[in-house]
């Protein structure tokens, strides 16, 4: 692909929007200015990685030029080679970041999270491998320096968690984790295993753009507010105060429940915020018939044969099932070495959606 002229169009772009930004009278529509910071950010990126692209290829054609001219086996042949083999893996990397500036981004990308894990299929086992999901997002956040709030969860008899939900906060966290809707299947042999046998279970993963206030119009009369006593261990204020509040918005019968903030309040503040975002993902469910499917077909029901991805312990393996991708790094990726997982889908993302655009 010629990317050339879409280098062109990034820099043309970046100059429309700074321009735009340079007029006070934007900052009157907040909503407009903030889409247009967040394109100036995208577009100044694409446009030092269009520059950084196109003196790579510079260099490369020099280096090629120098070994046409110079004895194959020479000092300054075998530097020129050495040279081409960094220069060109340096390149291909930035043709990929610049091919995923070509697709029109996704408005929700740049949102920040709500990440709801629930315990599936294999009983207790389930409830500890969701826990065990739980620290694998936790420790993924900590690398990419997002901000993780636990804002419920229900815990199980033997440990783990039958639910957990925690919102992230940070740049693209959503355009990184959305691939991770779905059910996550583990097949290991369980703590309260006594012959050694290996267990499959499963857990579901439900990944929501933090909806915003102009999103999503809930009306008052619409939601009926509920509060109660907060239960589960840890923490002085547990149990001593109606601090749990469940929220039932009835004309779409959804019912959300925050109980991990240390207030009334911010119970109520977060419960709105998952109400927002889940109506959100309806909304825009209903709007995008193809985004519906996909998310029917990742969520699933939680049933051991319903699976994006399998955790088999044993063989140290993990398998993507959407792109048949079969990494051996389990102990890596369970610390929260996501991105061996993440970038394969993303760029697969990408070429299906450069092969729509007919590029």
């Amino acid at each position: 692909m010629d990317l050339h002229p879409f280098i062109d169009r990034f820099k043309k772009r970046l100059a429309e929007v700074e321009s735009a930004l340079g007029d006070p009278s934007v900052f009157n529509n907040p909503q407009k200015s903030q889409e247009l910071s967040r394109e100036y950010n995208r577009l100044k990126s694409l446009v030092v990685q269009g520059d950084a692209f196109l003196k790579m290829e510079e260099e490369i054609r020099d280096n090629q030029e120098l070994l046409e001219l110079e004895p194959a086996d020479s000092e300054m042949a075998l530097m020129a080679k050495q040279d081409l083999v960094g220069l060109k893996a340096q390149l291909a990397e930035l043709e990929v970041k610049l091919q995923m500036g070509i697709v029109p981004p996704d408005p929700t990308d740049s949102r920040d999270t709500i990440v709801e894990i629930r315990a599936g299929a294999g009983g207790s086992e389930s409830a500890l491998f969701a826990a065990d999901l739980f620290r694998m997002f936790s420790r993924y956040s900590e690398d990419q320096r997002w901000k993780l709030e636990v804002m419920d969860t229900s815990h199980s008899d033997l440990g783990g968690y039958k639910e957990i939900t925690f919102s992230i906060k940070g740049d693209d966290v959503f355009k990184r984790l959305k691939y991770e809707s779905g059910v996550h299947r583990v097949q290991r042999v369980p703590v309260t295993e006594t012959q050694g046998r290996v267990h499959t279970s499963t857990c579901t993963v439900a990944v929501l753009p933090e909806a915003e206030e102009v999103d999503v119009d809930i009306k008052p009369d619409d939601i009926v507010v509920s509060v109660c006593r907060a239960s589960g261990p840890g923490g002085q204020g547990v149990n001593t105060t109606d601090s749990a509040v469940q929220i039932q918005h009835k004309p779409s019968g959804l019912i959300v429940r925050c109980a991990d903030g240390r207030s009334q309040q911010q119970n109520k503040i977060q419960a709105m915020t998952v109400l927002r975002s889940r109506l959100l993902e309806r909304k825009i469910a209903e709007e995008h018939a193809k985004y519906a499917a996909q998310r029917k077909a990742q969520v699933g029901t939680g049933e051991r044969n319903e699976r994006i991805r399998t955790y088999n312990f044993p063989q140290n393996r993990i398998t993507d099932h959407r792109i048949e991708l079969t990494l051996y790094n389990l102990p890596a990726l369970m610390e929260g070495d996501l991105d061996t997982v993440i970038e394969p889908l993303m760029q697969d993302d990408l070429a299906t959606k450069l092969k729509e655009m007919n590029l």
